[in-house]
């Protein structure tokens, strides 16, 4: 068994949304460190997204590492356009990392439509339907030697409550968790492989807290640290490769054992 081998993604073509910064970028990262040929990255803020681009480099052959496809994956349309410049550029997709997410907390009685709407679209909309117009080259991505893979990204707070009241986004994280189990018992007839990276506390724009207090963050944390990007991409460089083929329709929670290994007031202060 050559265990270099289980963990390459030599060769493969990818597409990250919302891969410009956080753990989107994160993802980039790992990805292009196993050996991936292509990363495509979608974003809103164009400045941002050729930052980006800029600081990823070129391969051996003067090639950007990165290619950027600005789009609003909120909108059908964005989605739509998305696809049509893929299909343009490549035959085939090997790795969706569906990344692109949103969060709107308000009080409950003073809670918006338009918070519900553009959270639960962006988060549960369109990884199904961004998904669902690129089966072609995924199925495509698929033909060769290995499955082609899609990643929900969801988030630890689909798996239990915060005290944020942030009231779609929780929701809208527990179903993309289900989501990714209906999407994998269809796509799997594909080889299609379909799985869900729920993070924790990882530092970025939609999490503040870990960004820019991150020792008072990892107090309430098992592992006793934020993640770090190479936890990300560990993660999905596990799940994109060989080593991930067999794990189908599960969610990987990376949080450092928030989830799983907390004990009831583990971190209450004894003196009360």
């Amino acid at each position: 068994m050559d265990v270099s081998k289980l963990f390459s993604l030599d060769g493969r073509i990818a597409l990250v949304t919302g891969g410009s910064r956080g753990i989107g970028k994160m993802f980039v990262e790992g990805l292009l460190a196993a050996g991936a040929a292509r990363v495509y990255i979608s974003a809103r803020k164009v400045e941002q997204m050729q930052e980006t681009i800029e600081e990823f480099g070129e391969d051996a052959q003067g090639n950007a590492r990165v290619i950027g496809i600005p789009a609003d994956l909120s909108q059908m349309d964005g989605i739509e356009h998305l696809v049509a410049e893929m299909a343009k550029r490549e035959d085939r997709l090997d790795i969706l990392i569906n990344n692109a997410g949103a969060a709107w907390g308000q009080p409950y009685l003073e809670f918006s439509e338009a918070g519900w709407h553009r959270t639960m679209d962006l988060n549960v909309k369109t990884p199904f339907f961004l998904t669902q117009k690129l089966h072609e080259l995924l199925v495509a991505g698929g033909k060769g030697d290995h499955p082609a893979k899609v990643i929900h990204v969801s988030s630890i707070d689909g798996q239990r409550i915060n005290p944020w009241e942030t009231y779609p986004y929780q929701a809208s994280k527990a179903a993309v968790i289900q989501l990714t189990r209906r999407m994998a018992a269809r796509l799997i007839e594909d080889n299609i492989v379909v799985s869900s990276i729920a993070p924790g506390a990882f530092a970025s724009e939609m999490n503040k807290a870990a960004k820019n207090a991150p020792d008072a963050s990892a107090s309430r944390i098992p592992a006793a640290r934020i993640g770090t990007p190479e936890d990300m991409a560990a993660a999905a460089i596990y799940l994109c490769s060989r080593a991930g083929d067999y794990v189908v329709g599960e969610t990987l929670t990376v949080d450092g054992g928030v989830v799983n290994a907390s004990l009831p007031n583990m971190f209450a202060d004894p003196a009360g």
